[in-house]
């Protein structure tokens, strides 16, 4: 492919800001063409380059009979494989060193068919300048812990036949994308850790009733720390084995399928854990095998090691990864983790702001065209799939078509709106709320950007932070949620808690995002078992009970999210780029947008209601109240007449005609009208 010189990239042409570091964008780009290139030179193509998964770790030959096992192990000194299969002798079995790198061993049928069999353990057995070690190879496609010794091991694995059910994600997200997020382990109410099967079976049906058309899984890929939450793995390439087998793990997504919902994974490609009896650090005996060397590998912050992006056997590593869980588990995209610390060498500690920062030195280049290819890759496996960064530092093109020079990201995650509203429930009393600020954070996007909103994620319900029911209503939760309590705490939460999801999802983004059991208000925060709270599950798990009680006034935060979303998704609101502002009245602390043909009034004022209030239609016609928080069935007072027929009159202002309804807009309450006629 030929690289650009003096033609301008189109994210150049389409923005002023850039056109002083074109010659920049276009350097990051020819890089990106020049490592596609080489790719396609070597294999004929992205994706047929992208099958290290198909050569490395156990492989089946028929010719000859018996399975090849190849790891990548430059300068490791002496291999061996060992394992059950030959009574754990260490040095037994010697693997022959190619000239690039990789050393390779092939066990035969005719002495290993009744020994090597499906669920074998096995390790290699590693001589490097760091000594004698037992490792788990870097391709292992699962790794089980020893109940006992917690040791984790390699297991061999035969190859099963599983039957697919077709599945198109454009179709399934065709009103939108409403991400579910969720992680397995903790997705049940017992005490202790689920299972795929068992999210399948009764989580699923929650995400598919409550609305969203996609779940998104974390902690997929293997972990040797429960409370890492999956962010520092282990192996790449296999499963965690703590919730079931991969067979499994194609149940839960195939039955996902079945009900219309895309499956995205929780990628991990920002870092990886430094352990070395579990991970890949040190797996040859240098401390540059998948790193750079020294300091430069190893990230202070997470305590982990980084990948070297611009090694070529690293990024086709990586890559391969990603066509692994397309291939083998019909992963429907991605949420890249680390984005930031990814794409910057001091992993987003350092400036972020100005054109000199984002095309400096301080932007890692080699990550730049790492993800660009993983986007191009992605795209180029199944062109509906969806990639979404989680980059807090606006990286100019970072989600722009490839074709036009940027990275080529669906989506970056709106990580600001939860910051925002956090930092305004701690700091700011709710009489100096500006309406102002809330139209600009919710609304602050570059118009190529498209961004998931969320008000909150996994990470505010992490212990140390607090969910936003929690924050709104702290120790009240415990006492005043059934539904015949009367507690202005808990009156005023429930009523915030509705208006801010409703605020994040109708203006915030174009997707949205939800962490499982925040839809209903889920008390408390998340502790996975640890030393310091007795190794306890009592918090690493959700309490749907209090979804499904309805006498709770959790099932009616429940029900308002199910409206919510119905509603979004029935009127296409998230296709609309952005919303359309009408009326931003900050005396009686009102905003008033209009999107996707819908209306929505928010009068944030803790005590003003408004009656005969004029509120501005982009439309003449008649309006009908189709939803509102506080509505009773949802927990609110009841304010507000579904029934009445609102008509709208014409009004002559500084900007010309314009046509006006009155409405009643309840104090604290969040109103959404359709033009009926």
């Amino acid at each position: 492919m030929s690289e650009r010189t003096n033609e301008l990239l189109r994210v150049v042409e389409r923005d002023e800001w850039l056109k002083p570091v074109s010659d920049v964008l276009a350097r990051r780009h020819n890089r990106y063409l020049a490592l596609l290139a080489e790719a396609e030179k070597a294999s004929g193509s992205l994706a047929d380059y992208a099958n290290g998964y198909r050569w490395f770790g156990w492989q089946r030959d028929d010719d000859l009979q018996g399975w090849w096992f190849r790891e990548w192990l430059p300068e490791a000194h002496d291999v061996y494989i060992f394992g059950d299969f030959n009574n754990w002798q260490r040095t037994q079995l010697r693997l022959d060193k190619g000239c690039d790198g990789v050393w390779s061993i092939f066990l035969p049928d005719a002495m290993y068919a009744d020994r090597l069999t499906d669920g074998s353990l096995y390790k290699i057995h590693v001589h490097g300048d760091n000594g004698w070690r037992d490792r788990i190879p870097a391709y292992a496609r699962r790794v089980v812990q020893d109940d006992d010794t917690k040791n984790f091991t390699a297991q061999f694995l035969t190859e099963k036949p599983f039957v697919w059910s077709s599945f198109d994600a454009s179709e399934a997200l065709k009103e939108g994308v409403f991400i579910y997020e969720a992680h397995v382990g903790m997705a049940q109410e017992r005490e202790g850790v689920g299972t795929y099967v068992e999210f399948a079976d009764n989580i699923l049906p929650r995400v598919k009733d409550d609305g969203y058309n996609a779940v998104q899984l974390m902690a997929v890929a293997e972990h040797p720390y429960y409370g890492s939450f999956g962010y520092h793995v282990s192996s790449l390439f296999a499963p965690s084995s703590r919730f079931g087998t991969p067979e499994e793990l194609k149940y839960l997504i195939n039955k996902a399928h079945t009900m219309g919902i895309a499956v995205i994974m929780d990628l991990v490609h920002a870092h990886y854990v430094k352990n070395e009896n579990e991970g890949i650090y040190r797996l040859d005996g240098s401390d540059h095998l998948y790193s750079k060397e020294g300091d430069a590998g190893y990230h202070r912050q997470w305590d982990s090691r980084i990948f070297d992006y611009g090694k070529q056997q690293v990024r086709h590593f990586l890559l391969s990864n990603i066509k692994y869980w397309m291939d083998e588990y019909r992963f429907d995209g991605f949420r890249f983790d680390g984005v930031t610390s990814m794409i910057w060498h001091h992993h987003g500690y350092g400036p972020m702001s100005s054109r000199e920062d984002f095309f400096g030195s301080g932007a890692d280049e080699d990550a730049i065209a790492y993800l660009t290819l993983a986007n191009r890759l992605i795209h180029d496996l199944n062109p509906s799939a969806l990639t979404i960064a989680e980059d807090v530092s606006g990286m100019p093109a970072l989600c722009s078509p490839v074709e036009d020079g940027g990275a080529g990201f669906d989506y970056r995650l709106g990580m600001a709106i939860p910051d925002f509203w956090i930092r305004l429930l701690k700091d700011v009393p709710d009489e100096q709320w500006s309406i102002g600020e809330i139209w600009s954070v919710m609304t602050e996007r570059l118009p190529d950007v498209r961004t998931v909103a969320y008000a909150e994620s996994h990470d505010q319900a992490l212990v140390g932070d607090k969910t936003i029911a929690f924050r709104l209503m702290d120790k009240e939760m415990y006492f005043s949620m059934d539904r015949s309590v009367h507690n202005i705490v808990v009156d005023r939460g429930m009523a915030l808690h509705k208006m801010i999801r409703l605020m994040t999802a109708a203006a915030g983004g174009n997707a949205y995002l939800n962490f499982m059991g925040n839809e209903f208000g889920h008390p408390e925060w998340i502790d996975f078992p640890r030393e310091g709270n007795g190794w306890s599950y009592a918090h690493a798990r959700r309490l749907w009970s209090l979804a499904d009680n309805g006498f709770l006034k959790y099932s009616q935060l429940g029900a308002f999210d199910k409206a919510m979303t119905a509603l979004l998704r029935r009127n296409g609101v998230l296709h609309e780029f952005y919303p359309y502002l009408l009326q931003m009245d900050e005396e009686r602390k009102t905003l008033v947008f209009e999107r996707g043909g819908l209306l929505f009034v928010f009068n944030w004022h803790t005590g003003q209601s408004l009656p005969d209030y004029a509120v501005r239609v982009r439309e003449a016609g008649k309006y009908r109240l189709i939803l509102s928080t506080d509505d009773e069935t949802y927990g609110g007072q009841g304010r507000d007449n579904m029934s009445v027929e609102h008509f709208s009159y014409p009004c002559t202002t500084d900007e010309g005609l314009c046509h006006f309804m009155q409405v009643y807009s309840s104090a604290r309450t969040a109103q959404v009208y359709a033009r009926v006629e």
